[in-house]
């Protein structure tokens, strides 16, 4: 992250994502930042803006509201955070672990899961990409996951949505393929987060955001086009990704 004037943009959805609150901890702690925090919970924004503030004391630190899934809401709210200063780095953050059998059920949840964990993140990354493409530069992280590397039957809309998200970033790369614009695609394992809290309470192994977040915001600084985080995961997914239809369908996963 760049000292001031310079910005980053930080977007996530109905809660705001532990994985970005801790990505900018760090950034506070490196530099003076100018951040924008996008979220729909201002409460919970504004209490970890303040906390931020707090461990950057030279770093400004403000909260937008966000809408997520209007087109034009979103391009304007884009133009918005531009207007004080170009953006140096947005981080997209957003996503819903919606319950694979609701989906199943109920085509509308399977809707809103599919609106919040792949197009809503694809309208940011296309205006915060519109803006990075006027002036030349800057560094986009789209958060993915590894699940969508390989879906499975246990969260197979999730993972769809993530392996959209995926290809997205992958023509987004070509498309800046030469210049000053990154596109850098973050895939994490499960994280400590209210996300896989349920995950957590059953024993399964979860990783810090603390640690997830270090990975992330080093992956961003070099402009790495896919990290996985932790790094460990990009061996395993490369393993499940390799693993024959006959074997994989045995797994109870």
């Amino acid at each position: 992250m760049a000292p001031k004037p310079n910005r980053a943009g930080s977007s996530s959805s109905a809660r705001p994502s532990a994985i970005a609150e801790h990505c900018c901890r760090l950034w506070v702690a490196e530099a003076p930042t100018e951040l924008v925090l996008v979220a729909r919970d201002i409460a919970r924004a504004e209490a970890i803006a303040a906390d931020l503030r707090q461990r950057g004391p030279g770093s400004s630190v403000t909260v937008k509201k966000g809408e997520f899934h209007d087109p034009a809401a979103i391009e304007a709210l884009v133009r918005s955070i531009a207007e004080s200063g170009s953006i140096d780095m947005a981080l997209i953050a957003q996503g819903w672990l919606a319950d694979q059998q609701a989906c199943q059920a109920d085509l509308a949840f399977l809707r809103d899961s599919i609106a919040i964990n792949a197009l809503s993140p694809a309208l940011f990354a296309e205006a915060f990409a519109r803006h990075f493409a006027g002036i030349g530069r800057g560094t986009l992280g789209i958060l993915g996951s590894v699940a969508g590397d390989r879906a499975r039957k246990a969260n197979y809309s999730y993972g769809a949505a993530k392996a959209f998200l995926a290809r997205y970033a992958q023509g987004m790369d070509h498309r800046f393929a030469g210049s000053g614009v990154r596109i850098v695609l973050i895939k994490p394992g499960p994280t400590d987060s209210p996300m896989t809290a349920a995950r957590k309470a059953a024993g399964r192994y979860v990783a810090p955001a603390e640690d997830v977040a270090r990975t992330i915001v080093k992956g961003m600084k070099r402009g790495r086009p896919v990290v996985y985080a932790p790094p460990a995961w990009r061996a395993i997914m490369l393993v499940a990704q390799h693993l024959p239809r006959f074997v994989f369908n045995r797994l109870s996963v």
